[in-house]
């Protein structure tokens, strides 16, 4: 199904690469398009296996592999023809402009990921003074912005590449900025986590684990498969692209009866008519905002980070149980840009048995590989212990020759906390050797036995109604989990007036 046309021009929205197009220009390319219309607009079919999206890449290593991880990484499709095709680039220039012509050859991809974005604008632009307000907003904070186009960098080839398969606009890759600050580890005071915040619920009706060892809701691949997904659901429901943002944020039901509502006053059902709360009145708002500073950044001045049109990870599959830290340590990179990458993992040990996919950046692979070949240690730390029937903590310490105050710390357990058959338990086994790196001399990794001291500058924030955790986190560059352990917080609720310490 396509959702928009697939060229440079949006003709019902009269945008050019994000910029609003003039008359003339839209009828230039209106001919320019009926000319093209027998240029073939069948798109050239994916090769090789495919998951997710994600094409498989030539095997980096022709040897056995020891530690039970699939021999081909996975890497996102190569940038190939975006939009309609035609044999020579288009002039979008009149002998009476006075402008130099402006030459753009829809059969070649873009160098930089944001020129590819701005070519995929399709949902209809809204001016209101909302959308003023948050310009407003977003460009008195260019540090925002910075810290989260830079971490937006490591997902958006991937959920761009993701959105141009399923013909969505492109402008949904913005989503996250507004959602989460495209933070993975992103949560709400409604639970709503990860890069486009699922609440518990709606992330299980979209196949998204959540169970004491992962949280898929976190997970880049899984839930950006899953928010197009429920995108793509709410467009054919409503038929408009409004309205399918604002159930997004706002839920499909209420839309529908804000609709109906108007409709039994003989009132307009558009996205602006309806009656609805000011979080929903402000998404759309929120999104056109960034939308329109993405689109010309500088009339903002607000410099955009460089981001490739490339793919930043690649995936590869495991089947044995591994450490976090170790994994980061083959990939020789350090143990939060791993997480970054991998946040959906609860514990520091990811279980093989679920067959999980791990993301590396593109340059790590074949390091990883390397390392993971001549390693000889144990992957794991950890055991994993299934409870049979009438065993309890006090049989599994004395078994693994440790103790059930270990064991309940190693799970969480609290002293009230009831286990049963079926249940897995996290055992530690003696320490592992610290692993020797081979692939480069760039990094070796810290024994876990060394405490380097830090000088850490801590400062105050008194909470107000309405932050959260994960407001507070983004608004300091920090992560949730950091606030709590600074400020022994347990859960997600903060009483307004409490001071909190930020590192």
């Amino acid at each position: 199904m396509l959702l928009r046309p697939r060229g440079v021009w949006n003709l019902r929205a009269g945008v050019r690469d994000g910029r609003p197009a003039s008359l003339y220009k839209i009828l230039i390319a209106g001919c320019v398009m009926v000319l093209a219309g027998c240029a073939s607009m069948e798109r050239p079919a994916a090769t090789g296996e495919d998951m997710q999206g994600v094409a498989t890449a030539a095997a980096s290593a022709s040897t056995a592999n020891p530690a039970g991880f699939s021999s081909s990484p996975r890497i996102s499709q190569a940038s190939r023809p975006v939009g309609r095709r035609i044999d020579a680039p288009l002039s979008l220039h009149t002998p009476d402009d006075g402008l130099e012509p402006r030459m753009v050859d829809l059969t070649v991809q873009p160098a930089d990921i944001w020129t590819r974005i701005r070519r995929g604008y399709a949902v209809p632009n809204i001016d209101t003074p909302l959308v003023k307000e948050w310009e407003n907003f977003y460009a008195s904070r260019p540090d925002y912005i910075q810290r989260t186009a830079e971490r937006a960098g490591k997902y958006l080839y991937y959920i761009v590449e993701e959105i141009d398969q399923r013909g969505m606009p492109t402008e949904l890759a913005l989503l996250p900025f507004v959602e989460s600050s495209y933070d993975p580890w992103a949560l709400s005071r409604s639970q709503a986590s990860g890069l486009w915040q699922f609440i518990p619920t709606t992330g299980r009706g979209f196949n998204l684990k959540q169970d004491w060892w992962r949280d898929e809701r976190r997970d880049p691949i899984a839930s950006t498969r899953a928010a197009l997904d429920y995108l793509q659901y709410l467009f054919d429901f409503h038929g408009d692209w409004h309205l399918a943002l604002a159930s997004y944020n706002w839920g499909e039901g209420s839309v529908k009866r804000a609709i109906d509502k108007n409709t039994a006053r003989s009132q307009p059902t558009d996205y602006l008519s309806l009656d609805m709360p000011d979080e929903t009145r402000n998404y759309i708002p929120k999104l056109q905002a960034i939308k329109n500073i993405i689109s010309n950044p500088a009339a903002y001045n607000i410099a955009l980070p460089s981001i490739d049109n490339q793919p930043y990870f690649v995936t590869i599959t495991k089947s044995r149980n591994i450490d976090v830290k170790l994994a980061a340590q083959l990939a020789e990179m350090p143990l939060d840009e791993f997480k970054a990458l991998n946040p959906s993992f609860n514990r520091g040990v990811i279980l093989g048995s679920h067959e999980p996919t791990l993301l590396l950046p593109a340059d790590r692979i074949g390091i990883f590989e390397a390392n993971l070949r001549a390693y000889s240690g144990s992957l794991s730390s950890w055991h994993t212990h299934e409870l049979a029937r009438g065993e309890t903590l006090t049989t599994v310490a004395r078994k693994y020759g440790t103790s059930v105050a270990t064991l309940r710390k190693a799970n969480g357990l609290g002293t009230r906390s009831r286990i049963g058959s079926g249940d897995i338990l996290m055992v530690p086994t003696s320490r592992q050797a610290e692993p020797t790196l081979v692939a480069s001399a760039g990094i070796t990794p810290v024994s876990s036995n060394s405490r380097a001291k830090k000088t850490v500058q801590v400062r105050t924030y008194k909470v107000r109604k309405g932050d959260t955790l994960s407001s507070i986190a983004r608004q300091y560059d920090t992560s949730v989990d950091r606030l709590r352990t600074l400020n022994r917080i347990k859960g997600s609720a903060i009483p307004v007036g409490r001071t909190l310490k930020i590192q």
